[in-house]
């Protein structure tokens, strides 16, 4: 399952990201959106865990959480739009 997880603060890192959803199971790939003119954090991310029971349990314990001072949105991410 494809996660997304918004609302970070943009001194989370990719590592960051891939140990807190470790503690829920298998993590796939992480990827933190990186801003190209910036190169600063966009405040959000995905991560692809390979069991869906385990990643509902992450988004189930971690939407809502408080990391760093900013309350997460996690939830299943959905397609992106192609046009």
């Amino acid at each position: 399952m494809n996660i997304y997880i918004g609302n970070l603060h943009y001194g989370v890192k990719e590592n960051d990201l891939k140990e807190i959803m470790e503690e829920y199971g298998v993590v796939n790939s992480t990827k933190l959106i990186i801003d190209r003119n910036t190169g600063r954090s966009k405040g959000f991310g995905f991560v692809e865990m390979e069991n869906d029971n385990e990643a509902g349990n992450a988004i189930n314990s971690l939407n809502g959480a408080d990391l760093e001072g900013r309350t997460m949105v996690v939830k299943e991410a959905t397609p992106r739009a192609s046009y």
